[in-house]
């Protein structure tokens, strides 16, 4: 599953995917929702791949925590669904954003299951189950509090008293999305908890979710029958401000293409936003703004070099950065050597902060011009069971 040797041999920068880490991070959030499981009640774990897996890819993600045991998928776009169902025929797939017009025929022929957001799209889906004349799989999205998708109170109250427009499909599944479980204090979280319950007792009868990543950690009472980890399978921290319990997934290498020395107060870069206070030398690595590296990290961020850390240097180019490599030997920092941008040294949520946004953003942004490679080791378990951080 990795590249061929000329293809990273070629690379300006690697990108290897831990599937080891994503494997065990989905078992621990899986054995979290067992723990809390009561009564012989089942809480079972799916994986949400969309965005091509949180950056990882989706294709070669997918199939290998289904080797794990898991069982359901979902996908945001109907595209991102068509793709995942080559590399998995069997399992069932849902595709969050729902039914489009004119897109019924894509999914049934794809075996895809819309989540259906509101009356317009269930009226469209039970009329497509009435067109090819078979039942066909459904979820219901409620909003219950998000403002963003999902049946509105007023819908899902009409879908409690007229069940009947139910006929013709089967509820694979009753949903709702909260607004701020990374926040286990926000009384946002009760009050959605309250209003899902409340549905989920009007509409007896099929699985129920309502726990993302940041969700399972809020405690059993969040669990229901199927937690939706997307963010803490790929290493994402669902407890900011505390200790990552979740395994480290990507590793970002870039390599130098050359070297040079400066005088003192020579500028570097576009604009010449960074100035020498001293004679320096700089180097320049082989990724850029196209590779999901942001402008705004100019001068604000570092990497690391043979277990230096050197800072990131000047305005980020498209194609390039350049680092003030003073400090490190000068034999370490021959053309072709690699630069650790993310890795151990520098999470996804470390540089999330640098650059004033959030993890999601930084993986998800994940160029397309790396040698991608994939590892497959045994990986340990996340360092920290989930708890009830309620």
């Amino acid at each position: 599953m990795s590249p061929s040797d000329d293809a990273t041999r070629r690379a300006g920068a690697i990108l290897t995917v831990d599937l080891g880490a994503i494997a065990a991070n989905w078992r621990g959030l899986r054995d979290a929702g067992r723990a809390s499981a009561a009564g012989g009640r089942q809480v079972d774990c799916a994986a949400v791949l969309k965005a091509d897996a949180y950056g990882c890819g989706a294709g070669i993600v997918g199939p290998r925590l289904a080797a794990e045991g898991c069982r359901q998928f979902f996908v945001a776009h109907l595209e991102e669904g068509i793709a995942l169902r080559k590399a998995m025929p069997e399992h069932p797939i849902y595709v969050l954003n729902g039914l489009l017009a004119n897109t019924d025929a894509d999914f049934v022929e794809h075996d895809l299951t819309p989540v259906l957001n509101h009356l317009g799209q269930l009226n469209a889906w039970r009329a497509a189950a009435q067109r090819f004349n078979r039942p066909l799989d459904a979820v219901i999205h409620i909003d219950t509090g998000m403002h963003r998708l999902g049946f509105s109170p007023d819908e899902s109250q009409v879908l409690i008293n007229e069940r009947g427009r139910l006929r013709g499909l089967r509820l694979a599944l009753l949903m709702s999305h909260l607004v701020a479980s990374e926040e286990p204090n926000n009384t946002i979280n009760v009050e959605q908890l309250s209003r899902f319950r409340s549905f989920v007792k009007a509409m007896p009868g099929a699985p129920t979710s309502l726990a993302n990543s940041s969700g399972i950690f809020l405690g059993p009472d969040y669990h229901f029958d199927l937690l939706r980890p997307g963010a803490a399978l790929y290493g994402i921290n669902p407890l900011p401000g505390r200790d990552n319990p979740m395994l480290p997934v990507v590793t970002l290498q870039a390599r130098i293409l050359q070297t040079r020395q400066i005088d003192a107060f020579q500028t570097v870069g576009y604009g010449g936003a960074w100035r020498s206070a001293r004679p320096s030398r700089v180097a320049t690595i082989a990724l850029g703004y196209a590779d999901g590296y942001f402008r705004i990290l100019i001068n604000r961020t570092h990497v690391h070099l043979a277990g230096h850390r050197v800072p990131v240097i000047g305005r980020i180019s498209m194609d390039l950065v350049t680092i003030d490599v003073t400090e490190v030997p000068e034999p370490l920092c021959e053309t072709g050597a690699l630069v650790e941008v993310l890795g151990r040294h520098m999470t996804a949520d470390d540089l999330a902060d640098h650059a004033r946004t959030n993890a999601y953003e930084v993986m998800t942004a994940l160029g397309r011009r790396y040698a991608r490679v994939y590892a497959d080791e045994p990986a340990g378990e996340p360092q920290n069971e989930p708890e009830n951080a309620a």
